[in-house]
């Protein structure tokens, strides 16, 4: 038997050769864990005198990650965030944390059960950098508020490496890209919305958002007012006040619209069954569009016209730097985009932002050597 000093617990060996260590909870009940080794038990007795010295309970040793999961989701996330970040937890969620983890005591989850996941998510090779970091911050956050709340001695996210960062080479769209993309949705059912999203850089939740309400055809301005939450049908807020804007329409922009306008009014004419919830882009029922569907068909789109893979968002990244490559102020573009600050605009856009210093040096030098002269 090895103890240790009066009042941290002790260690002994079983006689099945597992590791039994004891100690005295927060309740003032003996509760003891059983780890195949020495070094596992003693790792395992440390948080646990942790949480009893600061008068947590117990870790419930039949509580689930899974089960976990559902409680965090109902009393820390849905009431406290906006519905687009609920609907990307909860499908976070469901589609990776839960198949690798969901069956495994809380208790019990430990580094090793995490990095494993991380390795099969990176493994299945349809996911992106992007998606498996993210999956592992939310079960990082997941975790610390069980520790929070006395459900988990240790968060063990923290003993697993984050995944590496994507690595994201900025190449939107060239101008040249522009005129094949143009030919590629002409007449498509959704030419109004790609059109739209590259002509505005607005935000894909901010085009689906979009209700007829919100855009003047006649005076070629449209508003931002809301964004569609996410994997949801639900509309948010915008993502922050400066979000909320009124952008002018570039010509072929509301030629599109006004042409889907008519299409629209055809459709929900002949339909038996009509959403009226006044969406600009809709299914063919009048409901809002479902974000995965416009991105897989954007991405279809591309693929039939032989034009290079690019995410939705990258048309966005389209609309600026064609913006600044065509002498726009960053100020402007910083402001039609939507962002909380010219700071993030310049981060995003930094090679761009360069480029225009380098015009500016050169109209400078033009201007010094000009007054040189006299």
């Amino acid at each position: 038997m090895s103890k240790r000093a009066n009042g941290e617990g002790s260690i002994h060996q079983l006689p099945n050769g597992r590791w039994e260590a004891r100690y005295y909870g927060s309740d003032g009940k003996r509760h003891s864990i059983s780890k195949p080794t020495q070094k596992e038990a003693l790792a395992a007795l440390k948080p646990a005198l942790e949480a009893a010295a600061a008068q947590l309970p117990a870790p419930d040793r039949t509580l689930t990650v899974s089960g976990w999961l559902d409680e965090w989701l109902a009393a820390n996330v849905r009431p406290r965030n906006r519905p687009s970040t609920v609907a990307s937890y909860e499908e976070t969620c469901k589609r990776y944390i839960r198949p690798a983890l969901g069956k495994v005591q809380l208790s019990k989850l430990g580094p090793g059960d995490i990095a494993r996941m991380i390795d099969s998510l990176t493994a299945r090779g349809d996911l992106s950098p992007t998606t498996v970091r993210y999956a592992y911050s939310v079960l990082r956050i997941a975790l610390g508020r069980a520790v929070k709340s006395g459900r988990s001695a240790r968060n063990a996210a923290l003993y697993v490496d984050a995944p590496a960062k994507a690595t994201h080479e900025l190449r939107p769209f060239t101008v040249e890209e522009v005129a094949d993309f143009r030919k590629a949705i002409a007449r498509h059912r959704f030419e109004a919305l790609f059109l739209t999203a590259l002509g505005t850089g607005l935000r894909q939740g901010e085009l689906l958002g979009l209700r007829w309400s919100d855009v003047d055809l006649d005076a070629g301005t449209l508003t931002v007012r809301h964004t569609l939450a996410r994997y949801t049908a639900v509309l948010a807020d915008p993502k922050t006040e400066k979000s909320r804007r009124v952008l002018r329409l570039p010509l072929p922009v509301t030629v599109a619209l006004k042409r889907l306008k008519v299409r629209q009014d055809g459709e929900r004419a002949a339909a038996r069954r009509w959403t009226a919830a006044g969406y600009v882009f809709t299914n063919r029922t009048g409901g809002p569009l479902d974000s995965r569907h416009v991105t897989e068909t954007f991405q279809a789109v591309l693929s039939k016209a032989g034009i290079r893979r690019q995410r939705f968002h990258d048309l966005r990244h389209a609309f600026a730097t064609l913006q600044l490559e065509a002498g726009a102020e960053l100020f402007d573009v910083s402001r039609a985009l939507g962002h909380a600050d010219i700071g993030t605009t310049a981060n995003v856009y930094a090679h761009f932002t360069e480029a225009m210093a380098d015009r500016m040096a050169d109209r400078m030098a033009g201007i010094l050597e000009a007054v040189g002269d006299r």
